[in-house]
């Protein structure tokens, strides 16, 4: 179990709510509750949340919508799904949106125990890879225009000579602004590069390599 973790559950049903409630407060988490997913997006921000337990179908916003507005919100916070009623479709849509469990009820409670164990560390990792995509985002916003340019060139593969006569620049010019672009960037290699390039394709980095 991590320490102090803080675990938000969305249902409408009130006596989930409590029976899940104690539950995880026996295994020593904090807990919320929220009988709607508008509640939880309510609190986000001004309470602690390590993982969100929501039911997947609920009047108004269902689970789904809450993957949804959680993903636009770029909040990193892993998610369980819980169900009465399995639907494949469903639950590879929210699978596909990062749900990291769903457990059809009724549950075993050391099935969401430890479906929970995972999602904590699932959003440790996920924070802490949010944490570096926003580190190489600052970076990226230091580069020139002209180093974004040859940057672009870099990660299709071409060769300083090839990059100098598309952009009409010396080549020594090039490997100045080569030379820029990995120490700002702060990459040991072009490898490294591109990888930080893959890192933050949802960000707007690879559209300025495409």
């Amino acid at each position: 179990m991590v320490d102090s973790a803080t675990i938000h559950i969305v249902d409408d049903d009130k006596a989930i709510r409590d029976s899940l409630s104690l539950l995880l407060k026996i295994e020593g988490y904090a807990t919320f509750a929220h009988q709607s997913a508008v509640g939880l997006l309510e609190a986000i921000g001004h309470v602690e949340c390590d993982c969100v337990v929501t039911d997947l179908r609920m009047p108004g916003m269902t689970g789904i919508d809450l993957l949804s507005a959680l993903r636009k919100r770029r909040a990193a916070l892993p998610v369980i799904l819980l169900t009465a009623h399995a639907d494949v479709p469903m639950a590879v849509q929210a699978m596909k949106m990062g749900a990291v469990d769903i457990l059809e009820k009724p549950f075993n409670d050391d099935a969401l125990l430890t479906s929970i164990r995972h999602a904590l560390t699932r959003g440790k990792d996920d924070r802490g890879q949010n944490t570096r995509i926003q580190a190489i985002l600052s970076k990226y916003a230091t580069l020139t225009k002209r180093e974004i340019e040859v940057l672009s060139w870099l990660l299709k593969g071409q060769p300083n000579k090839v990059i100098a006569d598309e952009m009409g620049i010396s080549k020594r010019t090039v490997e100045v602004h080569r030379a820029s672009v990995m120490a700002k960037m702060e990459a040991q290699s072009l490898a490294e590069l591109v990888q930080m390039a893959l890192l933050v394709k949802d960000e707007g980095l690879a559209e300025s390599s495409s």
